[in-house]
């Protein structure tokens, strides 16, 4: 199993092709997107529900006068945050890039909003540049289930073993094929992932999951979360993820941890080192 070094390089292997320009007469504009995905069906167009790329498609055509299409690194599920998804999209407007990001601003919902706003680089594509994705888990570790910030952690009534839970999630590092870590029904070339770092941490009654990868499985860290938790709180035994990475059974691992717990935190592009170690300091 191959290990992860000390340092961090972060490469992407897309080699743009022609869908990567902007056509003529146009530019790539970049945008990251921080959104409470609390109200929404997800980042991706749904006919269930209102998504987060439905109401920035809609905004972005307001604004442009143009039919916008609007693509983004990661698809995250109902309920589930996002605080640096990154997306870009292609228009003929002459607002100045760097301004894009204030206009949006007065015209999206309040649980929508660009954090910073740019050209993009020459041949960049939100979701095929991208190297890798720093994912951040809470629970709230009390006895009473909190009613301020609820909708951001899962609740966990008894006392979790931080300590315990760090040390299992070692196991995850390096590249590994991670079958037993994703939803029953997804459908992807390959569960091969590489794993750069994890790491359990507490502050009061808050205890946070960070894990940084080239990439994740559909419901993979809901998944690594629920088997963390209950290692954590004894239910499970210790060496359940490095048992699962050997024997892909997915009864190995614990429940799926609720949705409302999990936040994307950043999606990273080459050059991105120091913001994704950042997370683990």
């Amino acid at each position: 199993m191959d290990k992860p070094t000390d340092s961090l390089i972060l490469l992407s292997k897309h080699r743009p092709s022609e869908a990567d320009y902007p056509p003529e007469g146009k530019r790539r504009f970049r945008l990251i997107v921080e959104y409470d995905g609390t109200d929404y069906c997800g980042w991706q167009r749904q006919i269930n529900g209102p998504s987060v790329q439905q109401v920035l498609e809609e905004t972005i055509s307001r604004l442009t006068g143009e039919e916008i299409a609007v693509t983004g690194s990661s698809r995250t599920d109902a309920g589930v945050h996002a605080a640096g998804l990154c997306a870009h999209f292609d228009s003929a407007t002459r607002i100045p890039p760097e301004k894009i990001a204030f206009a949006l601003n007065t015209m999206l919902p309040p649980d929508i909003r660009i954090r910073e706003s740019g050209a993009a680089p020459e041949g960049f594509h939100a979701r095929y540049s991208a190297c890798g994705k720093v994912y951040g888990y809470r629970f709230i570790n009390s006895r009473h289930a909190p009613a301020i910030g609820r909708q951001y952690a899962a609740h966990v009534p008894l006392p979790l073993d931080v300590q315990r839970m760090h040390e299992e999630a070692q196991a995850l590092l390096g590249t590994h094929d991670f079958e037993a870590f994703a939803a029953s029904g997804s459908v992807v070339k390959s569960t091969v992932r590489t794993i750069y770092r994890a790491q359990v941490t507490r502050s009061g009654d808050e205890v946070t999951l960070f894990v940084l990868g080239d990439g994740f499985l559909y419901n993979m860290v809901r998944i690594i979360a629920g088997t963390l938790m209950e290692v954590g709180t004894r239910k499970r035994e210790p060496g359940a993820i490095a048992r699962a990475i050997v024997t892909k059974d997915r009864l190995s691992l614990g429940q799926t941890a609720p949705a409302r717990g999990l936040t994307l935190l950043r999606v990273l592009y080459g050059g991105d080192e120091e913001i994704a170690l950042s997370y683990f300091e």
